[in-house]
């Protein structure tokens, strides 16, 4: 932990004890980020923050106030402590709160692999260019890409430190960087758009740009000839990026708040079969060097590995250390920071992989709907009702016919897991939850 950091948190955890708190717990996060976006090769915008946030948590006994703020001069940090410390004391009791168990604290941080000690040492000239050559890439792809949306290279670096009142104090950085291009294809007054993005912990794990570009404008031009389609019930093909949104709409229903407020599809369903025996998902903090890897939790418990679903048995929530009481249950060690306290998240959360080649999953369907594209929030994570608009591709006798645009996918995620009859073995952890190729045996696709 920087001098700077540690010599915050403290003042701040001090203060709290000194105004009544019988405990109190802070976290302090740091970012510089830098971004450059050009359109169509000239420079469209570039921006560079550095911001810093601290949360704080105040105990009076059982009763708990959380506050937070991005002001970090003495004076500022005075009234948020302050103010904190007179709401815990007029909260109500709250038998569950208080901070985790201290013998339970990270005792030693690992080295993950989450930072890039040289990985932002370009000049925005260069990290500028970055962003021209996957945009040119793209435009030079075909004659039919002719417009763009534009193109994206990013890099952030971080800094976390977590402290309590009782002495502990930890802390970590990291790195991201990230390209995205989003070109625009046209055919005969049609024009379509899509994107395509590569991101990583090291620079050096970027993919190349101009391949990032390559890939965007494949996915523009595949969308080109887009029909509607007819209601039908046919078995459905979700592509890793859509598959990856349903990992997270079941993580969701997992997760503490939404266990305890019971306001979600897996209450009381913990060591029950919920989806088909192929379904297994895992939550891994600790992968070398991922994009969700962190060493400790936002309360200071070292991160693991968990596995919420077990060949379709469900058989752990996400929880931090309230929910975890609230519930009876033990904390999984998932806890998030942010302005209104602490609430849950996941780390590296991925489907695992089955053993059948997409191409095998999309032969094996006589008629169907391939996802390559989700549109809307329709998850509804009470009953497990599922209704979004899908962009794909139409499926005849084994093969990709024709693009589709304009349809409603519709079934129940309970439904949906139970019914996955292929796992596809094209696993790649691009993004914090990831997914293979994943077919459910059916579903309603709305058209005309």
């Amino acid at each position: 932990m920087s001098q700077l950091s540690s010599d915050l948190l403290v003042s701040v955890l001090k203060r709290a004890t000194a105004r009544g708190a019988t405990a109190a717990d802070a976290f302090l996060v740091e970012e510089r980020r830098f971004s450059a976006t050009v359109r169509l090769g000239e420079v469209d915008t570039v921006t560079h923050s550095h911001e810093q946030r601290l949360s704080l948590r105040v105990f009076a006994g059982t009763a708990s106030a959380a506050a937070s703020t991005s002001d970090l001069s003495p004076e500022s940090l005075g009234r948020v402590v302050d103010e904190a410390t007179r709401l815990a004391r007029i909260t109500a009791e709250d038998p569950h709160a208080g901070l985790p168990d201290p013998a339970e604290l990270i005792d030693r941080v690992p080295d993950l692999g989450l930072r890039d000690a040289s990985g932002h040492d370009l000049t925005p000239e260069e990290k500028i260019e970055i962003a021209r050559r996957a945009e040119a890439a793209a435009l030079a792809a075909d004659p039919r890409i002719t417009n763009s949306e534009g193109a994206e290279h990013w890099d952030r670096q971080a800094r976390y430190a977590y402290a309590t009142s009782s002495g502990f104090a930890r802390a970590y950085a990291t790195s991201s960087f990230g390209i995205t291009v989003s070109p625009v294809a046209a055919r005969n007054g049609e024009m379509q758009r899509d994107t395509w993005y590569s991101m990583a912990r090291q620079r050096a794990g970027l993919e190349d740009p101009a391949a990032v570009g390559r890939m965007a404008a494949a996915r523009a031009l595949q969308r080109l000839g887009a029909r509607k389609v007819k209601t039908v019930e046919v078995p459905v093909i979700f592509d890793p990026e859509t598959a990856a949104s349903l990992v997270r709409a079941l993580a969701s229903a997992a997760s503490g708040p939404s266990l305890y407020r019971r306001a979600s599809f897996l209450c009381d369903r913990l060591g029950s079969r919920i989806a088909a025996p192929s379904v297994t998902i895992v939550d891994d903090g600790l992968i070398a060097g991922a994009l969700g890897s962190r060493p400790f939790d936002g309360e200071g418990l070292p991160v693991r590995r968990t596995v919420v679903v077990r060949e379709g048995v469900l058989e752990s929530y996400l929880l931090d250390t309230y929910g975890a009481r609230k519930l009876g249950l033990a904390s999984t060690h998932h806890a998030v920071r942010d302005g209104s306290g602490v609430t849950v998240g996941t780390t590296n959360l991925t489907l695992r992989p089955g053993t059948t080649p997409p191409a095998e999953l999309i032969a094996s369907v006589t008629e169907g709907f391939y996802v390559t594209e989700l549109i809307g929030f329709g998850v509804n994570g009470v009953t497990g009702d599922y209704s979004r608009g899908a962009v794909g591709h139409w499926i005849e006798n084994g093969r990709l016919a024709y693009p589709v645009e304009e349809v409603t996918v519709a079934g129940n995620l309970l439904e949906m897991f139970d019914a996955v009859d292929g796992v596809g073995n094209d696993l790649v952890l691009r993004d914090r939850t990831a997914s293979p190729t994943l077919k459910i045996a059916r579903m309603v696709v709305a058209g005309n």
